[in-house]
C-alpha cells in the first residue's frame, strides 16, 4: 500500500495535525490503558516481532534498572498548556504516554536535544556517537520532520546541480558551507532566514521546487538535517557529511553511499562527488532506491505505534523506583 504524502507543498498540514491532536487529548485515557497490554501482548504474535524488538531495543538503550530522582514529574502533571512554544512535543508524547498509568515517573526533554542528560529522558535527538543510552527516542515533533514525499521526476531528468535552502543563523556547519558555495556554478545555495546577510539571503522554495535538483544538501543545523526524511523518499539525492546526532528516523544506521552521498566534514570533496554521481547515473539511481527502501518501513502507521508503547513500556519498567 502506498502512504506517500501527495500534497502540493509536500508539508504535513499543521491544521490536521491539531485537530487530530485535540481529539485524542479529549479522549478518556482509560479507554488507552485498557489496550496497552492488549496491544503489546500482540506484537509477540506478528511475523515482525524480531524487527519491532530490533527497533525498540535501538530507540531505548536501557539496559538495567535506572530509578529516576525522586522529583522527576508524574505523568498525571502531563498536561496541555498554551503558550508553552512545545505543544507538538507534548501532544506528540501524550499519543502515547495516555496508554500509561498517570503514577508512572518521567523525564521528558522537549526541543533539539544534542548533549545526553544524567538520568533516562525521552527525547527527540541524541548524539550518535558515545553512550547515549540515557537519551530515549521517541517520534517528535514529527508534522516537522517526518515528511515524504511521492516525485514523479526521474533523476535522469533534473537538474545537475545542487540546492541548499535553510535557516543559516549561527549554525557552524551551515554558515561554513554558505562560506564556500555561495557563488559555486555547480550549487544553487541561499540562506532564507529573517535575518540573513544580504549577499546570502535568498527565496524560499517549496519541497516540490527542489525536486527539480538531482542533489539536495541536508546539512545538521541545531541537531538532525531536518529534510532528510523527504529528501531520501525522492528522486533526488541527500548530499551531507556522516551525521552526528540522530532521532526515530536513526540516521546512525544509514550506510554512506549506499542511503546518501558521503561528502567530508569540511566539503571539499563536494564537487569531485557529485560531478561523479552526474556522470554514473545508474550508481545514483541505485542510491535513491536504497533510500526509498529504508524509507518503507517506517511508513507502516500500525507498527510504529506498537515499537513507540514497546519503547515506553520498556522505560517506564526500568527506571521505576524498586
Amino acid at each position: 500500500m502506498e502512504l506517500y504524502y501527495k500534497l502540493n507543498s509536500g508539508k504535513n498540514p499543521k491544521y490536521l495535525y491539531y485537530t487530530k491532536s485535540f481529539i485524542r487529548y479529549a479522549m478518556p485515557k482509560f479507554l488507552f490503558r485498557m489496550q496497552r497490554k492488549r496491544l503489546l501482548k500482540s506484537i509477540r504474535k506478528r511475523q515482525d516481532y524480531a524487527y519491532i524488538q530490533e527497533r525498540a531495543a535501538y530507540y531505548n538503550k536501557l539496559d538495567k534498572s535506572t530509578p529516576l530522582p525522586p522529583d522527576a514529574p508524574v505523568l498525571a502533571g502531563h498536561r496541555f498548556r498554551q503558550r508553552t512554544g512545545n505543544s507538538v512535543y507534548f501532544f506528540d508524547t501524550y499519543e502515547y504516554t495516555r496508554y500509561f498509568p498517570d503514577t508512572n515517573r518521567w523525564e521528558h526533554l522537549p526541543g533539539d536535544i544534542t548533549e545526553v542528560p544524567p538520568y533516562p529522558s525521552i527525547v527527540k535527538s541524541r548524539p550518535i556517537a558515545g553512550d547515549n543510552s540515557n537519551s530515549v527516542l521517541l517520534n517528535l515533533d514529527k508534522v516537522r520532520h517526518f515528511i515524504f514525499l511521492k516525485d514523479h521526476i526521474p533523476f535522469t531528468e533534473k537538474m545537475d546541480k545542487v540546492i541548499f535552502r535553510g535557516k543559516v543563523g549561527g549554525k557552524d556547519k551551515r554558515v561554513r558551507f554558505m562560506n564556500l558555495f555561495l557563488h559555486h556554478p555547480l550549487c544553487d545555495v541561499g540562506d532564507v532566514s529573517k535575518d540573513a546577510p544580504t549577499e546570502w539571503k535568498r527565496p524560499k522554495k517549496t519541497l516540490r521546487e527542489h525536486l527539480k535538483y538531482k542533489f539536495i544538501m541536508a546539512l545538521e543545523g541545531n541537531d538532525v538535517a531536518s529534510n532528510l526524511k523527504w529528501v531520501m523518499s525522492s528522486n533526488s539525492i541527500a548530499v551531507m557529511p556522516r551525521p552526528e546526532y540522530e532521532t526515530w528516523f536513526m540516521e546512525g544506521t544509514l550506510i554512506p553511499n549506499v542511503h546518501y552521498i558521503e561528502i567530508k566534514a569540511d566539503y571539499s570533496d563536494l564537487e569531485e562527488r557529485v560531478n561523479y554521481y552526474i556522470t554514473h547515473p545508474e550508481e545514483a539511481q541505485q542510491i535513491i532506491n536504497n533510500a526509498h527502501a529504508y524509507i518503507k518501513p517506517f511508513l507502516d502507521k500500525k507498527r510504529e505505534k506498537l515499537i513507540s508503547l514497546l519503547v515506553l513500556d520498556r522505560y517506564f519498567s526500568l527506571t521505576r523506583d524498586r
